[in-house]
């Protein structure tokens, strides 16, 4: 048997092994957890800006003389 032969026959042979295997892959690789997408600190900053600019939009129209 030649060596390109036996690579041959490896490589189906793992091949083989790989097609018996399909469809018993976990549910999931990656953690599940409660990460959120932003931290705490920046998610309490947005609401900060968020808060005190509708605050001093009121503040600034209450004063202005209102909506005339």
């Amino acid at each position: 048997m030649t060596t390109s032969r036996r690579l041959a026959d490896r490589k189906t042979a793992k091949f083989q092994k790989n097609i018996t295997k399909r469809g018993s892959v976990p549910e999931t690789t990656v953690k599940k957890g409660n990460d959120y997408p932003v931290g705490p600190i920046v998610l309490g900053f947005f609401i900060f800006v968020v808060v005190g600019s509708s605050l001093f939009q009121i503040i600034r129209t209450a004063s202005s003389g209102g909506m005339a």
